[in-house]
């Protein structure tokens, strides 16, 4: 259930709002169990597969093989003799591979440990997994080897909450020899087909199980193999074109690698740093994207696994952001997907507007069918602002004035989206609510349905205008009066753009402050413009955009450093002095990575460079404590409270923007700046992380070596 208002266009003079509300207790949703914290997940582009430690994918979970927004597999299970294996090891090889070690329990005539089972699997252009097993006993042994196969089609909207049955429409064609299984699904126009190749062919094949009766002799080994085309787009590059056979173990060559080819090579004396900026760039590369806009293939991050892997709007656009100092691939590719995608019309349903950036895309059949509005969905109040603000850094670090003439039309657009659609009651604030009966609640980056609320946890009433948005608008003001002083060359629009943006900061920082606990931002203002008080780190993110007054930046960050709003990990979404605070709630408590990353970015603007370190040595101490990678979000429970952050209970990982944050956390400490084609370095390195030199770092089309130790260091251009 979303709070929902009936929003006018801007000739409408009388907004009609309603009260927000809560779901209520007795409104129970249907969720199928997850796989456990040692669930594994292989990801590639758009594709994913989630299963347990295992390697199954037991029937009625969350899990599966799921490819662009339909899961082709929702039952994976293999036994031996009947019975379930024995776990010894398993993981991740790499984003898109997994290995699992496992070994049999007691069976008739088969002791316990005496087969080995080795599965390996991993995403391309198919799923493709093999199974080994080797024979330790000693003696003959006859034994079924079973795998267990079931697809129900659902919509990944669904899998979270109740599937639909689709078995009337689902057609089955398995090979008589055993070599392949076939599903096809057809409702209307849309088709899905789930295509199992097999070798060796199974013996037999009962109902949707293959089955192998194997005869396993001591020092036997068999080998198994099988796969699952994953079909891709005419307008996709194909991605890894590794197999079985070219060396499972070894990350292979792939074109479509070249954003991180194209990173600067690294040298850190400390081995954590360089650990975890190595995890955040695989990571980034298995997000990716690849679409045909035109006649440019672009690359983009998707936004995270495994719930989010297709084009968002915010999401990517802040990846990109924090990215963009170790190349502009990314940004490049965003600003290009995103502008493609621009609002053109009026659609309730779809919360779109004329000029207005997308929130999600989807291709499910839910989507396709009109069942759900994200084709694309435009429930977002401030993509349209960060894609302005993308586009200024991307000429920061390119000079690329070409280029960035290209979206002069969408730039106007945005604008125009901004003070006429953004702004219905002409308050000067950008607000937001959606129209759409299946739309979000929220339209800011705390999007889930209690993520704006009062301190006492009320809900707010609609519309609302968010602190952090005022912010992004009056950055991306800023930001378009420098291209417009430059690339764009309006200087008129340059005037009016620095004016308005002059106004809004003097208006908001009359509006949005709050006297009480030694002054600080509310979150919000609601549709009775009154302010929403709790105490969150989207004051931070307008250290980020700059909106903040000098004086006052002092008292922000002596808040987001107090007891009451770091953890010792990292900065909290919601204070502990507020009544709503969780530490395990979506956005009421937790600590977010790319919000830390934020935050930690306009410290520094600042000057509060001290400040921003403590801020980035705890992230990149949690990024020690979980494999090197930055979760979504992780609880924000006080660092005594464990000797590690305490997971978030269904954070996405990898997360595109909280898997960028490492790179704007090395650029924060650098003191990294893009200015009018020179590169400016202002280091603040502590002790902890030494030297720090990054060779050929691209730069307006040309390559730059830097190197800093604690507060001195040099740039020098290479070529």
């Amino acid at each position: 259930m979303t709070n929902v208002v009936r929003r006018p266009t801007p000739a409408d003079p009388t907004p009609e709002v309603v009260t927000g509300v809560r779901v209520p207790s007795s409104v129970v949703r249907t969720q199928p169990p997850e796989l456990g914290p040692d669930a594994v997940a292989v990801v590639e582009g758009r594709s994913f597969m989630v299963s347990n430690a295992a390697g199954d994918v037991p029937v009625g979970t969350i899990g599966g093989l799921v490819h662009d927004d339909t899961r082709l597999l929702s039952q994976w299970q293999l036994t031996l003799g009947g019975a379930p294996l024995l776990i010894l090891s398993s993981g991740l090889i790499d984003d898109n591979s997994a290995a699992f070690f496992l070994t049999n329990s007691d069976l008739p005539h088969v002791p316990t440990n005496s087969v080995g089972i080795r599965r390996q699997r991993f995403i391309s252009d198919a799923m493709q997994e093999r199974i080994e097993l080797e024979c330790f006993a000693t003696a003959v042994r006859s034994v079924e080897l079973r795998l267990r196969v079931g697809t129900d089609f659902a919509d990944l909207f669904e899998i979270k909450q109740r599937v639909r049955d689709r078995s009337a429409n689902v057609f089955r064609e398995h090979s008589a020899d055993g070599s392949r299984l076939c599903f096809t699904y057809r409702n209307n126009d849309f088709i899905a087909v789930t295509d199992i190749r097999v070798f060796p062919p199974a013996d037999r094949v009962e109902e949707n199980d293959l089955i192998w009766d194997l005869h396993l002799e001591p020092g036997t080994k068999w080998r198994g193999e099988l796969t699952v085309d994953l079909p891709r787009r005419p307008t996709e590059l194909p991605t890894l074109h590794r197999r079985f056979g070219q060396g499972f173990d070894l990350v292979g060559e792939d074109p479509t690698r070249s954003w991180q080819c194209n990173c600067p090579i690294q040298d850190f004396d400390s081995e954590l740093l360089h650990r975890v900026l190595e995890k955040s760039k695989m990571d980034l590369v298995a997000l990716r994207i690849e679409q045909m806009i035109g006649t440019e293939m672009v690359t983009l991050p998707a936004a995270g696994l495994p719930w989010f892997l297709t084009i968002f709007g915010r999401d990517s656009l802040l990846t990109a952001y924090q990215t963009v100092s170790f190349g502009t691939r990314l940004a490049r590719g965003t600003l290009r997907a995103l502008a493609n995608y621009q609002g053109r019309n009026l659609d309730d349903f779809r919360d779109e507007e004329p000029g207005k950036i997308l929130h999600e895309v989807r291709s499910g059949e839910l989507t396709r069918t009109g069942e759900k509005p994200h084709n694309p969905y435009y429930g977002t109040a401030d993509a349209t602002q960060l894609w302005l603000i993308l586009l200024s850094e991307y000429w920061r670090w390119t000079l690329d004035d070409e280029h960035v003439r290209e979206f002069r039309a969408n730039v106007h657009a945005a604008l125009r989206w901004i003070d006429h659609y953004g702004d219905v009651d002409r308050d000067g604030y950008v607000e937001y609510a959606t129209r759409s009966p299946q739309g979000l609640g929220n339209h800011c980056w705390r999007d889930s349905p209690d993520g704006i609320a009062y301190s006492d946890g009320s809900i707010p009433v609609l519309p609302i205008a968010t602190c952090e948005i005022q912010g992004y608008t009056y950055d991306a003001k800023l930001r378009v009066a420098e291209l417009c002083d430059g690339p764009l060359r309006d200087p008129e629009l340059a005037d009016r753009l620095r004016a308005e943006a002059h106004e809004l900061r003097e208006r908001f920082n009359r509006d949005f402050w709050l006297e009480q606990r030694g002054g600080y931002y509310a979150v919000g203002l609601d549709g009775d413009k009154r302010p929403i008080d709790s105490m969150t780190s989207n004051m931070g993110q307008l250290l980020w955009s700059g909106i903040v007054p000098p004086d006052r930046a002092r008292l922000v960050a002596g808040h987001l450093l107090s007891e009451h709003m770091f953890s010792g990990w990292g900065i909290r979404t919601t204070s502990t002095e507020n009544r709503c605070y969780n530490p395990i709630g979506y956005h009421s408590g937790t600590v977010w990575p790319h919000d830390n990353a934020l935050i930690a970015h306009g410290l520094a603007r600042y000057g509060f460079r001290d400040e921003a370190t403590r801020v980035i040595l705890a992230m990149l101490e949690a990024a020690d404590a979980s494999g090197h990678r930055l979760p979504e979000a992780f609880a924000g429970y006080d660092r005594s409270y464990g000797r590690k952050p305490v997971p978030y209970p269904t954070a996405c990982t990898p997360q595109a923007w909280a898997s960028a944050a490492p790179l704007l956390f090395l650029r924060t400490l650098l003191g990294l700046e893009a200015d009018n084609g020179r590169l400016r370095l202002d280091p603040r390195l502590p002790a902890e992380l030494g030297r720090v030199t990054l060779g050929r770092l691209p730069a307006f089309g040309k390559h730059w070596d830097v190197e800093a130790v604690g507060g001195q260091g040099h740039v020098r251009l290479t070529d």
